[in-house]
């Protein structure tokens, strides 16, 4: 039997991805299959869960997704797994209005999970067992099982809190991880480090492994767990005479790809194929190419080094191969990037010099209408997404019949438009789900079909 538990805290910055990705590596280190998740459109959470449990991380987003497909994807990606571990985001009540729409309360309500909520104590005792009560008396169908004291100073700190909650509330204190004198994740300006730039990554999961079989109940935590269903229907795929040859930019500079995403285009009749913009020469032969997001900034000398490779891409772009660029990928597809007084060059394609802000240039949910030709989207289609960067446009030899997209909420590129579209390439900023999207692999991959002048097989 399957059984889940949604692992959840009182606010961004409490610990939850600490107990998320410790319990999901320990169980997996203990011959458990866990198939992680991570709530909310997450990139580099969700890679962390990925390199602890082994397996594919999924995102599940309410305000992306339909109810019907976020349900749907669960249970299928559950299907055969021994532990099932969902990662929240923000404060378990928190969503995008008062009554705390797309919350994490309200994603575990859909998929009849409980909570284990992690709790920041610095500086308080007592006072835990108030906040806790307070989420338990919120919303009373919320399933709160257990809790996990993070930032314990001391054993009495440990000792008080721990008796505080469990007489107050009723519930079992199942873990107290202990103040550490530096972060188990490495850190930056712009958050946590994703593990493909981090050479201690490896290193990283065996201390938040066993911080995780040190400071927690594993076994009375399997036991609060809950059983997860079955999928009602398997998916069938589509058979294709010859399956396209996609490429993905996969490196320390472009890592951002939901999970989800690559399913859609392998169900579309891609084959995948994974290439170091930093290392290759040039790209291969390919039928298509998909720049996800990223870090470029942080590797703009190793991509701007490589001459020989960004030549290929241009010539390829030139030559009318299909091409999505999400937001990194945008930015990699412009003439330069200005980092710190010294311009790296980029590719080419697109005559835009971008900079970098100390501040989000724009972050949140996002929506674009299509109402101009492009490659891939038919006209009108309406597309939820999300923002998250902090590149500038320094210079734009563009106009406004540039950009394909219209911004019905978020910033886009420039003048409430998105989409930069030059023959069969389309880059953007915005991030899109796949599964709240299911045009976009199906536009990619029939425009890919129609340079190449292949069907699908009857």
């Amino acid at each position: 039997m399957t059984k889940g538990i949604v692992v959840a805290g009182l606010a961004g910055g409490s610990g939850k991805s600490v107990v998320s990705v410790g319990l999901t590596a320990a169980l997996a280190r203990r011959g458990k299959l866990v198939v992680p998740f991570k709530k909310g459109p997450d990139y580099i959470d969700a890679g962390w869960m990925k390199l602890a449990a082994g397996k594919n991380c999924y995102n599940l987003d309410p305000y992306l997704m339909s109810r019907e497909a976020l349900i749907s994807s669960f249970l299928e990606h559950s299907s055969g797994a021994d532990i099932v571990v969902l990662e929240g985001n923000r404060g378990l009540y928190d969503g995008v209005n008062p009554e705390g729409g797309f919350s994490t309360a309200e994603l575990a309500l859909s998929l009849n999970l409980p909570i284990l909520l992690v709790v920041n104590c610095t500086k308080t005792t007592r006072t835990v067992a108030a906040m806790v009560l307070g989420c338990m008396k919120l919303d009373e169908r919320v399933d709160i099982r257990g809790v996990v004291l993070n930032q314990i100073g001391t054993k009495r700190h440990q000792d008080i809190v721990t008796q505080a909650v469990e007489k107050y509330t009723g519930l079992p204190v199942l873990g107290a991880i202990p103040r550490m004198r530096r972060d188990i994740f490495p850190m930056r300006h712009l958050g946590v480090i994703p593990h493909q730039e981090y050479e201690g990554s490896e290193e990283a999961m065996d201390v938040l492994a066993e911080t995780a079989e040190e400071h927690l109940d594993l076994d009375r935590i399997q036991e609060i767990m809950a059983p997860v269903g079955q999928p009602k229907t398997a998916i069938i795929p589509k058979k294709y005479k010859n399956r396209l040859r996609i490429g993905l930019l996969m490196d320390a500079a472009f890592q951002f790809y939901y999970s989800e995403n690559l399913e859609a285009l392998e169900q579309e009749g891609a084959e995948l194929i994974s290439i170091n913009a930093m290392e290759e020469k040039e790209l291969p032969q390919l039928d298509g190419l998909y720049i996800g997001g990223g870090f470029p900034e942080t590797s703009a000398g190793a991509l701007s080094a490589n001459l020989s490779f960004r030549e290929s891409v241009k010539m390829a772009a030139e030559n009318g191969l299909p091409i999505y660029a999400e937001c990194g990928g945008l930015i990699y597809l412009g003439e330069s990037i200005e980092l710190e007084g010294e311009v790296y060059q980029l590719v080419g394609f697109f005559p835009v010099r971008f900079g970098m802000s100390n501040k989000p240039q724009a972050h949140g949910y996002s929506i674009f209408v299509v109402d101009q030709d492009n490659p891939f989207y038919q006209k009108n289609v309406e597309v939820k997404g999300h923002e998250f960067r902090y590149s500038t446009i320094l210079e734009w030899k563009g106009n406004r019949e540039d950009l394909a997209l219209k911004m019905k909420r978020g910033v886009g590129f420039s003048g409430g438009r998105e989409g930069l579209t030059r023959k069969n390439v389309l880059a953007l900023y915005t991030h899109i789900h796949a599964l709240g999207t299911p045009e976009w692999a199906e536009g990619f991959l029939r425009r890919c079909r129609e340079v190449q002048g292949e069907g699908l097989r009857e």
